[in-house]
């Protein structure tokens, strides 16, 4: 029988700071780093119910705060995905 792992489950909400209660029981966590020219990296991990990591990625918002790529790194590396050009957003 599968048991929630309390051990990781701390260690997640101190890794990351932030986190919200998904509909299947598991957790979105997420932190935020701060980039050069006002840009952001936001990390983010899925996990299920047992606290079993089932997505890692890494969105990057330019400095107006919009999504411009998200690099999936797991379950596997798929590169950096753009979802906007940069430059559409700079100069409004």
């Amino acid at each position: 029988m599968d048991i929630l792992d309390e051990k990781k489950r701390k260690e997640n909400e101190k890794k990351f700071g932030t986190w919200e209660e998904l509909p299947d029981g598991g957790r979105r966590y997420s932190y935020e780093v701060k980039g050069r020219y006002n840009w952001m990296a936001r990390y983010v991990k899925e996990v299920d119910s047992m606290e079993k990591t089932l997505k890692f990625y890494q969105e990057i918002y330019n400095s107006n705060g919009i999504l411009i790529e998200i690099h999936q790194k797991y379950p596997e590396d798929t590169g950096h995905r753009k979802i906007r050009d940069e430059s559409y957003d700079n100069h409004s």
